[in-house]
């Protein structure tokens, strides 16, 4: 493995399989007459997005049927909107729960595609931004140079030199026992003028350095002189089509997504139209200040969603809805006869639910015995939740409170002090 690659656990992992994919990319261009990163990162975009394509169909029909059962959710709550106590709280959650369950889905329906993308998005970026230590060609092109410059004198302190003069935040000093690795990680983010002031301050090996110059920029020049190892930055030039471009398909892409209509009093609502603003804005900035290969990435996937979406949208369009839902239904079903947790109960802890004799089964909690944990360590606790007496409960904290208040009910409630 090269030093260049990424050693973060699972990130790394994955950028280590896109760069296998990415080098294969390069190589069958390679084999037909054309060497560019810029191309082969937009066919790399293509492939994700079609191997993605049967999860945003899984999206959208998420969607679709939260557009049917989104009234039920927001008359639940409507009616609990002003009822801030713990019980009602938990009530509302309940109903809503069943809600979810009545149509076989779950809040988190929609998620994984994001879920996935995410990681995949990070483990690209050091792709991207490290070239030559995932694509073999490429790094062979820069130890040529490499070589000749570690057989000069003082090499390092002339490489730092030139490089502050960069300004690139993704380049670290060289320390004095530099391996060839991190020099190559310097070089692929000199600018010409860089490369030109290395040859004059190394002119025994100027024609070596000129040389490897030129099959660089040949492979990173996308279009129109643009290099997608650099970064377009705050300043006016033909680098800023990438970061309007990104801007631009995110914007379509956003229009293009249905979306569940939720009401003018659903908060959600207001932050599903922020986000349909913010999100351009933050593929603006992002594809700014990242090397302008991330830029295109980004770009391309977002144009490709638009297009993939508006297809999408015909077959919803004309599914039927009873079917999907039947069909989410018996989904359902089927993992909870095999004991299966949905992603929410997992992160909430809460997958035991009650018999017909109205107690837990032991293949989960309750938020009763999360409580009951919780106030076992507490001043005045006890084993039993619903035992603690003399509890200050100001000396507990939020997470606390909300356990104490928990209990309590739970106390009241099995005494019968909760009927009227």
């Amino acid at each position: 493995m090269l030093l260049t690659q990424s050693s973060t656990p699972v990130i790394g992992w994955i950028s280590t399989l896109l760069g296998y994919v990415i080098d294969i990319i390069f190589r069958l261009l390679d084999f037909a007459g054309i060497q560019n990163i810029g191309l082969s990162i937009i066919i790399f975009t293509v492939f994700v997005r079609l191997l993605m394509f049967p999860l945003t169909i899984k999206q959208q029909k998420f969607m679709k049927i939260n557009q049917v059962m989104q009234p039920e959710i927001t008359k639940i709550q409507k009616k609990y909107r002003n009822k801030k106590d713990q019980a009602s709280m938990m009530k509302q959650n309940e109903e809503i729960q069943a809600v979810y369950d009545k149509y076989g889905t779950g809040p988190t329906g929609g998620c994984a595609q994001l879920l996935i993308q995410f990681p995949i998005f990070l483990a690209f970026f050091n792709v991207v931004r490290n070239v030559p230590a995932y694509i073999p060609q490429v790094k062979s092109i820069y130890m040529s140079a490499v070589t000749a410059i570690q057989q000069q004198s003082g090499y390092v302190d002339t490489i730092n030199k030139i490089a502050d003069g960069v300004n690139s935040s993704y380049i670290t000093e060289l320390p004095g026992d530099a391996t060839a690795n991190q020099v190559i990680d310097v070089l692929n983010y000199f600018t010409a003028d860089a490369w030109n002031q290395l040859a004059d301050a190394m002119p025994s090996i100027s024609n070596v350095i000129a040389n490897v110059h030129q099959q660089v920029a040949g492979i990173n020049n996308f279009a129109f002189g643009i290099n997608v190892a650099q970064a377009p930055g705050f300043r006016l030039s033909i680098y800023l089509l990438i970061p309007i471009c990104a801007a631009l398909f995110q914007f379509l892409s956003t229009k293009t997504m249905k979306q569940p209509d939720m009401g003018k009093d659903n908060p959600a609502a207001g932050m599903t139209k922020s986000m349909s603003i913010m999100m351009p804005l933050m593929s603006f900035y992002f594809c700014l200040v990242a090397p302008a290969g991330m830029g295109l990435y980004w770009a391309t996937s977002a144009l490709f969603m638009c297009i993939q979406q508006i297809v999408v949208n015909k077959y919803i369009e004309h599914a039927d809805i009873e079917k999907m839902i039947e069909k989410n239904r018996k989904k359902a079903a089927k993992k909870k006869a095999k004991g299966k947790k949905t992603l929410m109960e997992r992160l909430t802890g809460a997958a035991g639910e009650a018999d017909g004799s109205g107690q837990q089964s032991a293949s989960g909690r309750t938020i009763t015995d999360v409580a009951t944990m919780n106030l076992k360590k507490m001043p005045g606790g006890s084993k039993n939740a619903a035992d603690v007496q003399n509890v200050d409960i100001d000396k507990l904290g939020e997470i606390g409170k909300k356990a104490y208040l928990v209990s309590q009910y739970e106390k009241k409630q099995n005494t019968g002090g909760g009927k009227k």
